[in-house]
C-alpha cells in the first residue's frame, strides 16, 4: 500500500499519476475533446421508484434578490465528447447570468447523487448562477440521459463485475470530471483557477476524487461522501454502502460460490469494479493529496455509509498535511446529526 502523501514528499503527485493510469485503463479508444449541442431535458430519467419530484434540500438555498432573474438567465445544454461510445458522450447543463462585461467568473461544479440526474440539481444551479457563479450539472455514467431504464446503473456495475472492462462506480465519472475540467479551463468566462466541486453521497464521491485526481479543481465540498473503504472491511461495516448497489454483490455472492455477502465477497467486487478503492487509492491516501487547495468535508454523524469511526485516521492525516503545507483553516470537517439523507441542514 502506498505511503501517505504530503504535498512536500513528491507522493501526491505519484499517487495521482498512479489513479491516472487506473483510469486509463479501461478506456475505449480516445477521441479529441468536441461539443455536441442539446436541449433541455424535459422529462428526465430518475432511476428509483416513485419518481421524486420536490426535495426541500435542493430549494433551500434561495437565489439571491436579482430584478429580472428570469431573463437574465442563460441556460446551456450540451454533450462533451470524453471517449469513444455511447457513454462517451457526456450531458452538461450549464446555468449562468447575461453579463454585460466579459469577465472570467468563479464555477462550481455540482454532481448529483445514485439514481438522481443533472436535472435534480437545477434549483442549486439557479441558486449560485444569482451569486455570479457559472454553475455547472453533468449526468455521471449511466445515469440521466445516459440511462435508458429504471436499472441501467445496476446493470452497469453487474457487467463491470462480470467483464472487467469498465469502472462506473466512481472511476469512470472521474475521468469524466477530467475531461470536464479541459473544457472548463478552456472557457473564456470562467476564472481557470477558480473553479470548485461538491456533491452529494455518490456524488460527493466523485468530488472527493475529482478533486484528488486533478488540481484544476480548485477548492472540494464533498457532502455525506468521504469514506473509509478499507476500514469498511476490517470492522465488518460495510452493509451499508453494499445495500445501496446490492445487485452486484449478489452476482458476485453467486459467481464466487458464497452463501451469503461477507467481507471476501465485498473486497473482491471493490478491487473488481474499482481497483485500489479499498488500498492504495482509499481516503487516508486521496484525501490528503487535495491538500493545500480548501477542502470542506460534510458527513452525517448518523450515516452507515460514512461511518465517522471510519475517518478518525483520514482526518488525522488530513490535517497532518495541510499543517504541513501552513494552510490549516484551508481544512474543515463538520459532522451534522442526519444520517444518509441531504437535507436542509447541509444546505
Amino acid at each position: 500500500m502506498a505511503s501517505v502523501p504530503t504535498v512536500n514528499s513528491g507522493a501526491g503527485e505519484l499517487l495521482r499519476s498512479q489513479l491516472f493510469q487506473v483510469l486509463l485503463s479501461r478506456r475505449p479508444p480516445q477521441v479529441p475533446l468536441s461539443v455536441i449541442p442539446g436541449k433541455p431535458v424535459t422529462d428526465p430519467l430518475y432511476q428509483q421508484t416513485p419518481k421524486p419530484v420536490f426535495s426541500e434540500a435542493m430549494a433551500s438555498c434561495p437565489n439571491a434578490d436579482v430584478p429580472n432573474f428570469k431573463l437574465l438567465l442563460q441556460e446551456e445544454n450540451f454533450y462533451l465528447t470524453t471517449e469513444e461510445g455511447d457513454q462517451g458522450q457526456l450531458p452538461v447543463l450549464i446555468l449562468s447570468m447575461k453579463e454585460v462585461n466579459k469577465t472570467k467568473r468563479p464555477a462550481i461544479v455540482f454532481l448529483h447523487s445514485t439514481s438522481k440526474c443533472k436535472e435534480w440539481l437545477r434549483p442549486l444551479l439557479e441558486a449560485y448562477a444569482s451569486r455570479g457563479y457559472i454553475a455547472i450539472a453533468i449526468d455521471s455514467r449511466y445515469h440521466g440521459e445516459r440511462a435508458s431504464s429504471l436499472t441501467t446503473y445496476q446493470d452497469a456495475l453487474v457487467s463491470s463485475w462480470k467483464k472487467g472492462d469498465t469502472m462506473p462506480f466512481i472511476y469512470d465519472t472521474v475521468w469524466d470530471m477530467i475531461k470536464l475540467a479541459d473544457y472548463l479551463t478552456k472557457r473564456e468566462d470562467i476564472d481557470p483557477s477558480r473553479i470548485g466541486v461538491t456533491g452529494e453521497s455518490l456524488g460527493g464521491m466523485h468530488a472527493w476524487f475529482a478533486a484528488s485526481a486533478d488540481t484544476r479543481y480548485t477548492v472540494a465540498v464533498p457532502i455525506i461522501g468521504v469514506q473509509g473503504f478499507r476500514w469498511a472491511i476490517e470492522n465488518d461495516k460495510w452493509q451499508a454502502r453494499v445495500n445501496s448497489i446490492k445487485a452486484v454483490f449478489e452476482e458476485a455472492r453467486a459467481d464466487l460460490g458464497m452463501d451469503e455477502i461477507d467481507k471476501y465477497v465485498v473486497e473482491k467486487v471493490w478491487d473488481r469494479i474499482a481497483p485500489g478503492l479499498a488500498s492504495d487509492f482509499d481516503s487516508p491516501y486521496t484525501v490528503p493529496i487535495i491538500s493545500p487547495r480548501p477542502l470542506l468535508i460534510l458527513n452525517g454523524e448518523e450515516d452507515p455509509r460514512c461511518p465517522l469511526a471510519g475517518l478518525k485516521v483520514v482526518m488525522s492525516k488530513a490535517s497532518q498535511t495541510y499543517e504541513d503545507a501552513q494552510c490549516p483553516k484551508n481544512f474543515q470537517a463538520h459532522n451534522f446529526k442526519v444520517d444518509t439523507t441531504f437535507d436542509t441542514t447541509f444546505s
